[in-house]
C-alpha cells in the first residue's frame, strides 16, 4: 500500500510521520524526513504508534445506558435532551468539555455550535490544564495569543533556558534539536526545575529552585540586566509600554542575595545564571507545565516575557520566549476559540468581535461573555447549574484536580454524554450516552503544533464498527437541534475553508492569526496540504496586537511561598513519564512503552525516606486534603528534600493506586483558570503488605484484582499484573483461567507458584511470596509466546544462570540498565555514540540518550582512568 504522510498523535512538537499499512489493522511507522518539525526523527511514543492501533477496548457502537443503540436514536436523544435543557434552564445550563486530542476541524464545529447557536461560552478544554496560563500571559503582553518563536530559533540561539520543562522526556525531538545546537555552535543550556531530571543532568547549569519562586528568579534576572547595562533602551522606547513605577516595583528583594534566599539556590549559581543572561542576546526561554500549572502561572509567564521585552530579545533569530504545548492540537484549539475565555480566530468577547463573528456565522444566539473555565465548570455541574454536559476525547474523572470531587459531580449530572474511542474509561462510567469516535489513523483533518505549524492528519484505516469523526457527530447533533443549513459540512475540507475565511474576515492586520491562501483551497489541495506555518516571524517588525501596537510590560511580584504545614509537611509535584501519555488509553496498549516505568512511582529524597522509614521499591501512601493513593517508592537524590513527585497516567482501569488526579487542590490561577498541579501540601507514609506477587495472563482480566496493590502492564501476547496485599493470597486463584494446573508450594517461605496450561502452552502464571525473592519477569513473559512448556516453568527461569538486565532504558531495542552498565565497563565505552555502536541503544528514537549519558557519568572514576590509558 502507498505510504501516507500524517502527524503524530502525541505531544505538541507535531512530528511528521510516514505510515505504511501492513495489514487490516497494522501499520509501520517511520519519521517523515521532509517534515519541518522533526526531519525524520521520532521519540519512543511516536516510533511505537503501530502497537496502539488495534481494536482492544474500543467503543464501536453508540450506547444509551448499557444498551447498544443506532446512531439516529443516540443523536436524537442528545439533541432532544440538550434542546429541552436549554428551553427550561437557558443556554448557561449546558456545557461542552473538549480536548487537545480533537482535530482543528472538530474543535471548530464544537465551538461554533456552543458559542454561536446554543448561545453560551461554556465550552472549555483539557488544554485549560496545560497551557492556558501561557495564553493569558501572551494576551496581557502582546494583545494576542501568539507564540513568537519557532524551532528554527533553537538552532540559532546561544543560550537556551528550560524552565519547568523536562524536555528530554516530554518533548524529546525538541531536546534532540537543542543538543544538536549545543554540538554545532556551543549553545549553553540552563535548566530551571526543582527536580534533577534527565534534562537537568546534561545542562551547563541546573537551578533547583523552590517550587513557586519563578517570579522572584525572573524579576531578579531583569534587575540584574538593568543594573549591568543589558537592557535594550531603544527597543523599550520604540516598542514597549512600561507601567509607571515598573522599575521601582522590582525594588527590594530582587537583588542577588535576596533572590537566592527566595529561590533556595546557591548565590554563586544564581550569579552565574544572571551573568549568562546578561551577556547572551540570542536567548530562548522555553517553558512548559512547570510554569503554567501554578497558582501564579500567568504572572510567571509574564515575568519571563518581561525579561525578553526589556532586553529586546523577541522577534529576532534565536531570541524569544517560547511556550511549548503538551497536546497534539492544543494550539489548534486556541486558534478556533476552544477555550471558554476566547471567542474564535484569536478574537475575544469585545462587542465588535461578538458582532463580527455573529455576522460571519449568521449566528442566531451569540454568546456575549466568557464561559466557565474547567474547574468552575465542574463545580457548576456539582451545584446543579450545569445540567447537560458533553465530554469529548478526554477523561476528566482522572485528569482534573480533586478528581474524586469531579466524579461526584458527574454522578449527579442529569445528562452526561461522552464521545470517545474507548468503551470503558473512568469518565464514561458516568455517561448516559456514549458515542463512538474515530481514533488517530481513522480521521482526517489538521493539527497545529507549538511553533504554529499546521499539519495534516490523514486516514490510514476506515473507522471500525460504527465509529465516526468528531466533527460529524457534532454537526449531526447541531442539525437535529435545528441548525442544518449552518452545519451542512460534507468533509473536513469544508470546515477548514470556513475556519480560514473567519481568520481573514474583516481582519485589517490587528490580529496576527490569519490563514492566508487557505480559504479557497480545493478539496485536492486540502488532501495534499504540506505543513505550513502561519505568522512568519511574529513581531519581527516590533508591532504587537495591541491598540497602540506596543507590547506591555506587566508588573508582577513574588508572593511568599507557603511554609510546610504540620499536617502536610511535604510538597507534591505531578508530571509525565517519558513513554506514557495522559491516562494511557493509547500508550497503555504498547508492551514496549510499558517497560520504561512499569508502575506508578512516588519519588522521594533519600533523607526524607530514611527519616520516614520509607523503603526504595516498597509501597507508600501519599495523602493530601483531597484524597490519598498508593505508589511504588523510588528513592531519588534528584528530588529536593521535603518534596515528592508522582506521575499522572494511572487510572482505576490500570491500577489500584497511582491516582495522581485525586491529590491536587481544585485551586486555579486567578487570570488563566489553570489549576496548580505543581505544589500541593502532602504527606507520605510507608505501607506494609503481607505478601507480594505477580499474575501473568494471556487474556486480560475482566476486572482489576482486588488487593492493596495491583498494576496492569502490557506485555507481548498478554498482560502482567504486579500485586501485593493482605489476607490469604489464595483468593487470587479465582482470577486464573481454566486449564491444566501445575503448582509448587513452599510453606516455609509462604510462596505459591501456579501455572495454567492450555493446548500445550502457558495460559497464566501466578507467583506469590511472603518472604524470599520473586523471579525476574522477562523469561516468564517470553513463555506466553513459546510453542511449548519449559520444564523449569515454576522456577521462573531458564535452566542455568539467571541474567538480570535491570530496568529497561532503551525501549526501542529492549535493553536494560545492567546490560548497558556491563558493556560500558567491559568494553571501555566512553560516550553515548560508543554505547550506540556497541548495543544499538539510543540509535533509533534517541529518547534514552540522556539516561545513557547518566550511566556513563556514574561509571566509577578508576574505570574511567583505566579506559583513558
Amino acid at each position: 500500500m502507498a505510504p501516507v504522510r500524517t502527524t503524530c498523535a502525541y505531544c505538541g512538537v507535531g512530528c511528521g510521520i510516514v505510515a505504511r499499512r501492513t495489514g487490516e489493522r497494522s501499520v509501520e511507522i517511520t519519521g517523515d524526513p521532509d517534515h519541518p518539525a522533526n526531519a525524520g526523527r521520532l521519540c519512543s511514543k511516536g516510533t511505537h504508534l503501530g502497537e496502539t492501533v488495534g481494536l482492544d477496548g474500543r467503543l464501536l457502537h453508540p450506547m444509551i445506558g448499557t444498551k447498544r443503540a443506532s446512531w439516529d436514536r443516540a443523536l436524537d436523544l442528545v439533541a432532544k435532551r440538550f434542546r429541552a435543557t436549554i428551553a427550561e434552564h437557558g443556554p448557561g445550563s449546558v456545557a461542552f468539555y473538549v480536548s487537545g486530542q480533537l482535530l482543528t476541524e472538530d474543535y471548530y464545529v464544537a465551538n461554533k455550535l456552543m458559542k454561536g447557536f446554543i448561545g453560551s461560552a461554556n465550552i472549555d478544554t483539557n488544554s485549560r490544564l496545560c497551557m492556558s496560563s501561557a495564553v493569558a500571559g501572551h494576551l496581557r503582553a502582546f494583545g494576542e495569543d501568539v507564540v513568537p518563536a519557532s524551532y528554527d530559533d533553537l538552532d540559532q540561539a546561544d543560550l537556551i533556558v528550560l524552565t519547568g520543562s523536562n524536555t528530554a522526556w516530554c518533548h524529546p525531538i525538541v531536546y534532540q534539536r537543542i543538543q544538536a545546537a549545543r554540538a554545532a555552535r556551543g549553545t549553553k543550556l540552563v535548566v530551571i526545575d526543582p527536580r534533577r531530571t534527565e534534562t537537568a543532568e546534561e545542562a551547563d547549569l541546573h537551578l533547583a529552585i523552590r517550587p513557586g519562586s519563578d517570579v522572584a528568579l525572573m524579576n531578579g534576572a531583569l534587575a540584574w540586566c538593568r543594573d549591568h547595562g543589558a537592557l535594550d533602551e531603544a527597543y523599550l522606547a520604540a516598542h514597549v509600554a512600561v507601567p509607571e513605577n515598573f522599575w521601582n516595583g522590582l525594588g527590594e528583594g530582587s537583588d542577588l542575595w535576596s533572590t537566592a534566599r527566595a529561590c533556595d539556590v546557591p548565590p554563586s549559581d544564581l550569579r552565574r545564571f544572571y551573568e549568562m543572561v546578561a551577556a547572551t542576546p540570542r536567548m530562548i526561554s522555553l517553558f512548559s507545565q512547570g510554569i503554567n500549572q501554578s497558582l501564579r502561572g500567568t504572572d510567571q509567564v509574564n515575568a519571563i516575557i518581561n525579561l525578553h521585552l526589556a532586553t529586546g530579545r523577541i522577534g529576532k533569530p534565536g531570541a524569544a520566549p517560547f511556550s511549548i504545548t503538551g497536546q497534539p492540537n492544543a494550539m489548534g484549539g486556541r486558534e478556533v476559540g476552544g477555550l471558554a475565555t476566547t471567542l474564535a480566530a484569536h478574537m475575544d468577547f469585545a462587542p465588535d468581535n461578538v458582532a463580527r463573528v455573529g455576522r460571519f456565522w449568521a449566528a442566531p444566539n451569540m454568546a456575549t461573555k466568557p464561559g466557565l473555565k474547567a474547574v468552575d465548570l465542574f463545580r457548576a455541574v456539582d451545584e446543579g447549574r450545569i445540567k447537560a454536559l458533553w465530554i469529548m476525547a478526554t477523561n476528566p474523572a482522572v485528569s482534573m484536580p480533586d478528581a474524586g470531587f469531579v466524579r461526584g459531580a458527574l454522578a449527579r449530572c442529569p445528562l452526561v454524554v461522552v464521545s470517545d474511542v474507548i468503551a470503558d474509561t473512568d469518565t464514561s462510567r458516568f455517561a448516559h450516552a456514549r458515542l463512538p469516535a474515530a481514533a488517530w489513523g481513522e480521521k482526517d483533518g489538521t493539527v497545529t503544533n507549538s511553533e504554529r505549524c499546521v499539519s495534516r492528519q490523514r486516514l490510514l484505516f476506515p473507522p471500525p464498527g460504527e465509529a465516526k469523526p468528531d466533527w460529524w457527530i457534532i454537526k449531526e447533533v447541531a442539525c437535529r437541534m435545528g441548525w442544518r443549513t449552518s452545519f451542512a459540512y460534507d468533509r473536513p475540507a469544508d470546515i477548514w475553508r470556513e475556519h480560514a475565511r473567519l481568520s481573514n474576515y474583516q481582519n485589517d492586520g490587528a490580529r496576527r492569526f490569519r490563514l492566508d491562501g487557505q480559504a479557497g483551497l480545493s478539496n485536492a489541495g486540502y488532501d495534499g496540504m504540506a505543513p505550513l506555518r502561519w505568522g512568519d516571524a511574529p513581531f519581527a517588525d516590533g508591532k504587537f496586537s495591541t491598540p497602540d501596537g506596543r507590547a506591555r510590560m506587566i508588573s508582577v511580584g513574588q508572593v511568599p511561598v507557603a511554609a510546610p504545614l504540620t499536617r502536610w509537611p511535604m510538597t507534591l509535584n505531578t508530571g509525565r513519564y517519558r513513554d506514557q501519555w495522559h491516562s494511557m488509553t493509547r500508550t497503555g496498549l504498547s508492551p514496549k512503552l510499558a517497560r520504561h516505568r512499569e508502575e506508578p512511582q512516588v519519588e522521594i529524597h533519600p533523607e526524607d525516606a530514611a527519616r520516614l522509614g520509607i523503603v526504595d521499591g516498597g509501597l507508600a501512601r501519599v495523602a493530601t486534603a483531597q484524597g490519598d493513593s498508593l505508589f511504588r517508592v523510588s528513592v531519588s537524590a534528584g528530588q529536593r528534600p521535603g518534596e515528592l513527585f508522582v506521575p499522572i497516567h494511572w487510572t482505576d482501569r490500570t491500577a489500584s493506586g497511582g491516582r495522581a488526579g485525586l491529590l491536587p487542590r481544585p485551586l486555579a490561577d486567578p487570570h488563566s483558570g489553570q489549576p496548580g498541579f505543581k505544589a500541593t501540601p502532602a504527606r507520605i507514609e510507608h505501607v506494609d503488605t503481607a505478601w507480594r506477587g505477580f499474575l501473568l495472563v494471556r487474556d486480560d482480566l475482566a476486572n482489576r484484582p482486588r488487593c492493596a496493590w495491583a498494576t496492569r502492564i502490557a506485555v507481548p501476547q498478554g498482560v502482567l499484573w504486579e500485586l501485593a496485599g493482605h489476607g490469604d493470597p489464595a483468593a487470587l486463584d479465582a482470577l486464573l483461567p481454566r486449564g491444566e494446573r501445575v503448582e509448587a508450594i513452599d510453606r516455609a517461605r509462604g510462596s505459591r507458584r501456579v501455572a495454567i496450561l492450555a493446548d500445550g502452552r502457558l495460559a497464566a502464571a501466578l507467583f506469590v511470596a511472603v518472604d524470599g525473592p520473586l523471579p525476574p519477569r522477562d523469561w516468564l513473559i517470553a513463555q506466553l509466546s513459546a510453542p511449548g512448556v519449559a520444564p523449569t516453568l515454576l522456577a521462573g527461569c531458564a535452566p542455568g544462570a539467571i541474567v538480570d538486565r535491570g530496568a529497561i532504558i532503551c525501549v526501542c531495542f529492549d535493553i536494560g540498565a545492567k546490560t548497558i552498565a556491563a558493556a560500558i565497563r567491559d568494553q571501555n565505552l566512553t560516550d553515548v555514540a560508543a554505547v550506540g555502536a556497541a548495543l544499538g541503544a539510543g540509535t533509533n528514537c534517541g529518547s534514552c540518550r540522556p539516561a545513557l549519558a547518566k550511566l556513563l557519568a556514574e561509571r566509577p572514576a578508576e574505570e574511567t582512568i583505566h579506559a583513558s590509558r
